[in-house]
């Protein structure tokens, strides 16, 4: 059976050079998830797994994310360990993850001491350095590159004032007394994100000096090999069960949290969080979300808008849809597909329209047949469910007051969706 699948794999890869140039696609509404390109229907799981999921995953790096870097050969190195965290509660431990780059990636993990057997695990990955998760002065702080500007540091760099400031954000002991684990790593650490250092470290990546091709690896492909690499290593960490670790994050890591999963089947479960634009939300915008405000802006982020503000993110290839989303011989529900029949959950904020809530509760349906496939058809109500109701479905959804942000009451519905699918 591997054999079979890798040599699906090859063949898909192998027609990359026979895919059309992005003006040469033609237009049309959101796909149905079940065409291949040529039209054929898929009907059986079989010939989901074997030829309609692996060609999405060559759509999606040919047009949108770049190619998947290698997998490359993992290790780490503990850098301190606490048996008695979070009051007792919990151990903590500190990795150097080896895993080619430049310099290695620097891993949290904890998990609870109180467990009959190894823990289910949230892997996500943090903006601003893993110092910040915890109110805890030994942690290591990101010795380059960061987003923050502290007073009296030199600008982006971490400072003591930063340490804990994350805390309430990733509710790191809300997990820990609902039995999970956590394992978080810096983004920075795999490809800082900026426009400018972030080439750099994509050049590292590809091992070439020259400006980045049409399906070059670009950034938040790098961050989801990152998820996949950390999850090599936590998968030999015997306190925690590799069978079960969801993928979780916020904004661009939500956007990186989804396409890690559906990149790599290994993960039990996706959470990604008001992952708009470019992760959860359609790349077709609505008309009335897509038109120009009074301050000029689109009311949901677009294809234009984000390739604008954040051209290190994507492959060349998908700024050639900034005008012509209607082109993409896929839209993101499809990512969404590609994770069946593993759950996967979409969580929002009524503030948030620039991430399109209610679009992405329209992808749910549109992934669903996939699911079907397998038997596991969700029940999706006809309309968005109302502000802190979870719907605790294998296609879930949850939306609360508020804005733009990763906040304990999301933990808190995250942790019941988990509780039913995960644990």
């Amino acid at each position: 059976m591997k054999t079979h699948l890798l040599a699906t794999l090859a063949a898909v890869t192998a027609s990359a050079a026979e895919l059309p140039a992005p003006a040469d696609l033609p237009a049309g509404p959101l796909p149905d998830v079940l065409a291949m390109r040529d039209g054929t229907k898929i009907t059986t799981v079989e010939d989901w797994k074997t030829k309609r999921a692996p060609e999405l995953r060559e759509l999606f790096q040919h047009y949108m994310y770049g190619r998947n870097p290698a997998p490359k050969t993992v290790s780490g190195k503990l850098l301190r360990e606490d048996k008695s965290a979070l009051g007792g509660k919990a151990t903590l431990r500190e990795f150097d993850i080896d895993c080619g780059l430049a310099a290695p990636v620097h891993l949290l993990v904890v998990f609870p001491n109180k467990r009959e057997k190894p823990a289910p695990c949230f892997l996500g990955m943090n903006f601003h350095g893993n110092y910040q998760l915890l109110d805890d002065s030994a942690i290591a702080m990101p010795k380059g590159w960061v987003g923050d500007k502290f007073p009296d540091t030199p600008p982006n760099r971490a400072a003591e004032a930063g340490r804990g400031k994350e805390k309430a954000v990733w509710a790191i002991e809300q997990s820990i007394d609902r039995g999970y684990a956590v394992a978080t790593f810096f983004s920075g650490d795999v490809v800082p994100d900026d426009k400018a250092l972030g080439e750099v470290a994509l050049s590292k990546i590809r091992g070439s000096d020259a400006p980045r091709g049409p399906t070059d690896t670009a950034t938040i492909a790098a961050w989801a090999w990152g998820f996949s690499r950390m999850l090599d290593f936590v998968a030999t960490i015997p306190e925690i069960d590799a069978k079960r670790v969801s993928t979780v994050g916020h904004s661009r890591n939500g956007k990186t949290a989804l396409l890690a999963a559906a990149m790599d089947p290994r993960f039990a479960m996706a959470i990604p969080s008001q992952a708009g634009s470019g992760g959860t939300g359609p790349s077709r915008v609505s008309p009335e979300l897509a038109a120009p405000q009074a301050n000029g802006r689109p009311k949901a982020e677009t294809i234009a808008v984000i390739n604008t503000n954040f051209p290190h993110w994507f492959c060349e290839n998908f700024k050639a849809f900034r005008e012509t989303p209607e082109k993409l011989p896929f839209d993101q529900h499809c990512l969404i597909a590609l994770c069946a029949p593993r759950p996967v959950l979409l969580s929002n904020a009524e503030d948030d329209v620039w991430a399109n809530p209610d679009g992405q509760f329209t992808l749910l349906a549109a992934a669903a047949p996939a699911y079907a496939l397998f038997g596991e058809a969700p029940k999706l109500p006809a309309a968005r469910p109302p502000s802190n109701q979870l719907l605790n479905e294998r296609l879930g959804y949850f939306i609360r007051p508020g804005k733009h942000a990763m906040s304990t009451p999301d933990w808190a519905a995250w942790l019941d969706y988990a509780d039913r699918w995960l644990k």
